[in-house]
């Protein structure tokens, strides 16, 4: 199903999770098998609603959550069927929802790219981050999807966890190179503040924010070794020579990054579309009841002005490892302190078929943010957001 719109990227939400992990801060419902079918009944509405958004060939669509594969099986069956082909078709999962028979299910609905859930090989890190699945689970998965023919799979690990080592780090990168992953994302464990886990760990969850930039080196530095292209921030895909001349970067998150317009749909779902980026409300309650009567769903919507969609660009380009043309971002950038980060060696400014493109060093690239954050031009006027009714 696609329309007569220019929007490329889909994104879907599936909220449903056997269980909520105490650090996880997404939109996420526990257990209600009973209420699938009706969530899926209100995103297929939502998706008729928006089809006209999107562009006759989809580029790439992305089922997140929660934990997609937990959905009730018919209940997914029906939502993946409804979808509209894509290039790219990825689903998330957790290691312990992947069985042989819903590793051909996928591949038999067009999924292309799985994101298991792995977070760590180790049991007692596991325990602390509450998650079910044993390191047993994990290559279990693999071995079903591989079987099934999923030959774009990726691995999220976390560092940073409560009681994590550098050699607890350094084993976990070794299981997850040795399971030969076309992809891989590595996120620095946040708990928010006020969360039951940030209360139950605080004391080790400070002395980690210590260690953090050590880890992130020593991620970064172990992944390129085996092969991996370190192309953004947290992830990395098998270079070229590993690939057979595949681009094995996340296409969809490309979609985020580079500044492309996308559709979200599901409770608490983005989506940023002709200049205004429009949020769904997270109660699950009010996103199916609006749309049984056949009315979009509450939403916050916030207008984005150039200035600001030029900001994002800068902000969110300068995580990956290709320039940006500076004619793309504009005032958003201070040049004065791009004179001063190039003269530290943050930056460096390079020649395009648009004048010139800046890119962070790598060194640059391990201070990240704080660069970032000098590199952006003050913004004058806040920018408004409203509900919609």
């Amino acid at each position: 199903m696609s329309g007569s719109g220019a929007v490329r990227h889909l994104y879907v939400h599936l909220p449903f999770c056997a269980h909520r992990c105490g650090y996880c801060d997404f939109v996420t419902v526990v257990g209600r098998r009973d209420e699938h079918a009706s969530y899926v009944d209100a995103l297929l509405a939502e998706l008729a609603l928006e089809r006209e958004l999107l562009a006759e060939q989809v580029e790439t669509v992305f089922l997140g959550g929660g934990t997609p594969t937990f959905t009730e099986p018919r209940a997914l069956v029906r939502l993946l069927e409804a979808l509209p082909e894509a290039e790219e078709v990825t689903v998330e999962a957790n290691p312990e929802t992947v069985t042989p028979e819903l590793a051909r299910r996928l591949v038999g609905l067009g999924v292309t790219r799985v994101s298991l859930g792995v977070q760590s090989f180790q049991r007692r890190l596991l325990s602390v981050l509450q998650r079910r699945a044993a390191p047993a689970d994990v290559r279990r998965a693999v071995d079903a999807l591989r079987a099934a023919g999923i030959a774009n799979l990726s691995l999220d690990l976390l560092y940073g966890v409560p009681g994590q080592s550098e050699a607890d780090l350094d084993a976990d990168l070794e299981e997850a190179i040795a399971l030969a992953p076309e992809h891989l994302s590595c996120y620095e464990l946040e708990a928010k503040p006020g969360t039951r886990f940030a209360h139950a760990h605080g004391a080790e969850l400070a002395r980690q924010a210590e260690r953090m930039e050590g880890y992130f080196e020593r991620v970064v530095e172990t992944l390129v070794a085996a092969g991996y292209r370190w192309y953004e921030t947290a992830n990395f895909c098998r270079a070229p020579a590993l690939a057979e001349g595949r681009d094995l970067r996340a296409r969809h998150n490309l979609g985020y990054w580079l500044g492309h317009d996308y559709l979200g749909l599901g409770v608490g779902a983005v989506s940023t579309i002709a200049g205004t980026r429009r949020r769904n409300l997270p109660s699950l309650v009010g996103y199916v009841r609006a749309l049984a009567a056949g009315e979009p769903p509450p939403r916050a919507l916030e207008p984005l002005d150039d200035r600001t969609r030029r900001r994002e660009l800068l902000l969110l380009g300068l995580r990956l490892d290709e320039p940006v043309r500076l004619v793309d971002v504009g005032d958003a950038l201070d040049r004065d302190a791009l004179d001063r980060m190039e003269s530290l060696g943050l930056v460096e400014l390079l020649a395009s078929g648009r004048g010139e493109a800046l890119r962070l060093t790598r060194r640059g690239r391990f201070l990240g943010g704080a660069v970032t954050a000098e590199l952006l031009a003050a913004l004058e006027e806040p920018v408004g957001v409203r509900v919609a009714s």
